[in-house]
């Protein structure tokens, strides 16, 4: 694990550094798992910082160096539809750096979700995982529930697990 990992909750301003991070780590972590024909018309969609993630106070960056090089965050709302489901809530927008994977940045991401998620009520939660990373959050106790094919926007669809499990913060 890097030892010079900084923590912070995202802002709008963040916006450059997550778009900057999210089209490093999305082609080259998912370009494993999907074919270039699948991955291709969806990466557009989902290389650009959500502004109401970064606005609301649940989304995380971690820095090293002064760059950023993980995000993530969690919404009760659900992905797309704002649905709501008592006690359920959503992680959001992980992402790792490419040279950062497996070095404790994923997990810093999703204790601070899991903290403030708990903090305010949640007891479990549920992501739609892309398949490279499905390993990451059973690690964090998420558990596969289906296979769905995602609809980005019409015509455009992706893979995608959805996982589901307790919200464990640890010490």
């Amino acid at each position: 694990m890097m030892h010079d990992l900084t923590l912070k909750t995202a802002t709008p301003a963040d916006a450059s550094a997550v778009g900057a991070l999210l089209s490093r780590s999305y082609p080259a972590l998912m370009g494993e798992a999907y074919a270039a024909d699948v991955l291709a018309p969806v990466l557009p969609l989902i290389t650009r910082a959500n502004p109401a993630l970064l606005a609301s106070g649940t989304f995380y960056i971690v820095e090293a160096a002064g760059r950023v090089v993980g995000c993530g965050g969690w919404t009760f709302g659900a992905p797309g539809s704002g649905d709501l489901v008592e006690g359920l809530a959503h992680l959001r927008h992980f992402a790792v750096d490419p040279a950062h994977v497996r070095q404790g940045v994923g997990r810093l991401v999703y204790d601070a979700c899991a903290h403030a998620a708990a903090g305010q009520g949640a007891v479990r939660f549920q992501a739609y995982s892309a398949l490279n990373a499905e390993s990451f959050y059973a690690g964090m106790g998420l558990q596969r529930l289906d296979v769905l094919s995602l609809v980005m926007t019409p015509g455009i669809t992706i893979p995608t697990i959805l996982m589901e499990g307790p919200v464990v913060p640890r010490p």
